[in-house]
C-alpha cells in the first residue's frame, strides 16, 4: 500500500481571543491516499476550515503531526512552509482571487513567477496547458470582467495546477456559483482527480460531497464520519439537465 499524501496525528489547534481559549481541532487523526477525491463536510464552526488550513499549510497546528508527501511540516520555519505551498500545494477559493487587471493567461503564470529555474516561455507554455486542461484556451487573453462566475473558477482551478502540486486544496469552491455552474466546476476537478490528482475539497453542500469518493465529517473540532462513496458523475448530471432544457 502506498504511503498517504497527506497524514495527520492528533492534530489540536486552538486560538485565543482576550482570556478565551478556543479549540478548533480537537485530536483529529487523517491520511488521504495518492489519488484521492476527499470531500470535508461539516455545519459552520466546525473545523473543516482550520483543518484545510493547516493542511495547506497556511496554519500551524497547536500539537500533533502533520506529514505532506512524506515530509514533516507542523513545525517549519515560515519561510519553508511558503516553498512548501509553491512546490506542492495548489489551492482553489470561494471567491476565485483573480487579478482583475490582468488577462486569464497571466492569472494561471502566476504561481511560477516564485519559481526559480522556470523561464518565461516556460510559464507561458505551462499556463496554456492548465487553460487547456479546464476548457479555456480560448479565453486566455480575456480578464476576469470578462468571464462568468464558472470561467473565472476554472481559471482558479488552471492557477492550481499549474505548479504541477501533489495536492489540490479547495475552499467552497461552488459557493458562489449556480447549480449547473457548480456542476461544471465539479465535471472538472473530477477530471483532473481522474488524471491521479488528489483532491481534499471542503464545502457545507451534500449535492458537492456526493461527487468524491470520499467523505469526512468534521462536528466539533472532530471528525465524526470517514467513509468511502461512490462517486455520482458530473458529466451526466449537466447531460441531464441539457436533456431537460435546464442548460
Amino acid at each position: 500500500m502506498a504511503a498517504p499524501m497527506l497524514a495527520v496525528r492528533g492534530l489540536t489547534k486552538n486560538y485565543r481571543l482576550g482570556d478565551i481559549e478556543f479549540q478548533a481541532l480537537r485530536g483529529v487523526d487523517l491520511d488521504v491516499a495518492p489519488g484521492e477525491f476527499v470531500a470535508v463536510g461539516g455545519p459552520s464552526g466546525s473545523g473543516k476550515s482550520t483543518l484545510m488550513n493547516v493542511l495547506g499549510c497556511l496554519d500551524v497546528p497547536t500539537t500533533g503531526s502533520y506529514h505532506l508527501d512524506g515530509e514533516s511540516v507542523e513545525r517549519l520555519t515560515a519561510d519553508h512552509l511558503a516553498l512548501v505551498r509553491n512546490r506542492k500545494l495548489g489551492f482553489v477559493f470561494q471567491s476565485f482571487n483573480l487579478l482583475k487587471r490582468t488577462s486569464a493567461l497571466e492569472n494561471v503564470e502566476l504561481p511560477l513567477l516564485y519559481r526559480k529555474g522556470v523561464s518565461n516561455r516556460e510559464a507561458r507554455d505551462r499556463a496554456m496547458d492548465a487553460l487547456k486542461a479546464v476548457g479555456l484556451a480560448d479565453r486566455w487573453r480575456s480578464h476576469p470582467n470578462q468571464l462568468s462566475g464558472g470561467q473565472q473558477q476554472r481559471v482558479a482551478i488552471a492557477r492550481s495546477m499549474v505548479n504541477d502540486p501533489v495536492v489540490i486544496l479547495a475552499d467552497e469552491p461552488t459557493g458562489n456559483l449556480d447549480t449547473r455552474t457548480s456542476l461544471d466546476i465539479m465535471e472538472v476537478f473530477q477530471g483532473l482527480n481522474a488524471r491521479g490528482i488528489t483532491i481534499v475539497l471542503v464545502t457545507h453542500e451534500p449535492d458537492i460531497m456526493r461527487f468524491a469518493g470520499r467523505h469526512v465529517v468534521v462536528r466539533d473540532g472532530r471528525i465524526v464520519k470517514d467513509a468511502p462513496n461512490a462517486p455520482a458523475s458530473a458529466r451526466a448530471q449537466v447531460a441531464a439537465l441539457a436533456a431537460r432544457g435546464e442548460d
